[in-house]
This record gives C-alpha cells, structure tokens and sequence, in this order.
C-alpha cells in the first residue's frame, strides 16, 4: 500500500481485533472484543475507525442502520512496513545489529538462537 503510515495504539489494538476476525467487522464487535476492557464508549470506537477509513486502512459500507468494516490493509503488509521502518531508524537496516541488540540483551534464548540458526540454513538452500 502506498503511503502506509505508522498508528497510534488505540487504531493499532483496533486493527489487531479486525485483522483476528473475519470481515465484516461492526464497531459491535470492536466494542465486545476491545472497547468494554479499554473502557471505551462506543463514540471513541466510532472515531478510532473512521480515523483508519481516512488513512486507507479500512473500508466501509451502510448495512441497514449499521456501519460495516473491511480491512484494506493486511497484518502482514503492516507488519512488513512497520518493521522495515524499526530496522532502517533504529539499526540502519542491518539483521546483525538487531541480533547483537537482543543478544546483548539477554533477550534470545538457546532455543530462539538454534531456530534463527536452521531459519538461516533453509533460507541458503
């Protein structure tokens, strides 16, 4: 997608409930999955979708007297765009600098190491 922007967190937690569940999404659902814990009004939800109907993220349409949303943007496309964004600010796009960061952290386990280890061999053949 093209001039993909970054989001704020609330229309991102919105976003990961759309993306959970098979479109058509209702501000009723994002309101059962999401709003109730957040202690969102259903006015908020509202607005946090019509937020990403003008950023292109979500499409929608008049069902009756109810609103109905489509993602336009999936997961993996937001995913790959905000992780690319993350490696080109934080580690001038260098693999090695980001294992070294979670590496001196103490953040990658035996384990996550040995599966990076046969990711990469699979990635060679």
């Amino acid at each position: 997608m093209k001039n993909m922007q970054k989001l704020p967190d609330a229309e991102f937690e919105i976003m990961k409930v759309v993306w959970a569940n098979e479109p058509p999404i209702t501000t009723n659902m994002i309101m059962e999955q999401l709003g109730n814990k957040r202690k969102w009004k259903a006015p908020t939800v509202i607005s946090l979708m019509l937020r990403l109907v003008k950023r292109g993220f979500l499409r929608t349409e008049k069902s009756g007297k109810e609103r109905i949303y489509f993602p336009l943007v999936t997961k993996e496309e937001y995913l790959e765009f905000e992780t690319g964004n993350f490696m080109k600010h934080y580690h001038e796009n260098s693999f090695l600098s980001l294992v070294n960061t979670l590496y001196a952290g103490k953040q990658l386990s035996d384990s996550d190491m040995e599966e990076l280890l046969n990711w990469l061999k699979e990635k060679r053949d």
